[in-house]
């Protein structure tokens, strides 16, 4: 005689779409690292992080109704983004060649950790909107929660011409 089981609809799994997902892609960057190294694996998800940047960019124009948006539309667009996906980004600083990002809760929780390479997602997402539309953006992430800081920090320079950009740590990224 078979003992009858709880339906499985009530077992305390602690899976969902979101983390699944996180869990996913954290895997894959992992397996990058691995096999060809935290560089070039951040090079496949900086190819990646462009195509959400175009996306994204393209998103946010159509919801606001404009062909290119303003510099207080590019920093205004970067905070939303991060918060409809879970960041906890805020400006911090800002002047006329840069804006300055910090976060205590990344988008991809605490699957984060160890994965550097998921820096480049939000190197480029916000790069790439920002040059579509500025026509320049260096993105500079000195402080990171997947290298172990507490925060993420986040710089993103709009002036070519900032000579105390530390050149051999930003991505650069050009619009039209």
């Amino acid at each position: 005689m078979e003992v009858p089981t709880k339906s499985l609809q009530v077992l305390n799994v602690p899976l969902e779409r979101d983390s699944f997902l996180r869990s996913l892609i954290r895997e894959l960057s992992g397996t990058l690292q691995d096999v060809v190294g935290n560089e070039e694996a951040a090079g496949f998800l900086s190819v990646v992080g462009q195509a959400m940047g175009d996306q994204i960019d393209g998103l946010y124009k159509d919801a606001i109704g404009v062909e290119r948006l303003s510099r207080d539309q590019v920093r205004d667009v970067l905070e939303d983004l991060k918060r409809r996906i879970r960041g906890n980004f805020k400006v911090v600083e800002e002047s006329e060649s840069r804006i300055v990002f910090e976060n205590d809760r990344c988008p991809f929780g605490d699957k984060v950790a160890g994965r550097p390479s998921l820096c480049m997602m939000t190197s480029n997402v916000f790069g790439t909107i920002a040059a579509a539309n500025l026509g320049y953006a260096a993105v500079d992430i000195e402080e990171a929660i997947a290298e172990g800081a507490p925060r993420c920090r986040v710089i993103i320079h709009l002036a070519a011409s900032n000579d105390h950009i530390d050149r051999a740590r930003v991505r650069v990224y050009y619009g039209d």
